[in-house]
């Protein structure tokens, strides 16, 4: 695994521990997160994820664990065959997670419109 790569899984991991996210299904979780990690590309996986956390904010108890996991699969799964329309700015994501949004947004400040799924 490149250095880029494991940079990319840690900002991942530093939303998913922020925000305890994986609940109570720590294991179960984890083997879905790399099922999809090996799928798409990262910085998509972050933009899923605090896309779907924003869908939840108000939500109690709070949706965690792989429900979680799965409604973020499901907005990667809806951005395979439509434009990535991100409800959220740069510097809002940056608020909520703490990382920079330079690889999610890039200089435009709107996610790329690159092919969702990874190459084999």
């Amino acid at each position: 695994m490149e250095i880029w790569e494991e940079v990319n899984r840690q900002r991942v991991k530093h939303i998913i521990s922020s925000y305890q996210l994986d609940g109570d299904e720590a294991s179960q979780f984890n083997t879905y997160l790399e099922e999809l990690l090996h799928l798409y590309p990262l910085p998509l996986i972050e933009l899923a994820l605090v896309e779907t956390l924003i869908d939840f904010w108000l939500s109690v108890p709070s949706v965690r664990g792989v429900e979680f996991l799965s409604q973020a699969h499901d907005k990667l799964k809806h951005w395979e065959g439509e434009p990535i329309a991100s409800t959220i700015t740069p510097s809002q994501f940056q608020q909520i997670t703490g990382l920079d949004p330079g690889p999610i947004f890039g200089s435009s400040g709107v996610p790329p419109a690159c092919p969702i799924v990874n190459p084999s």
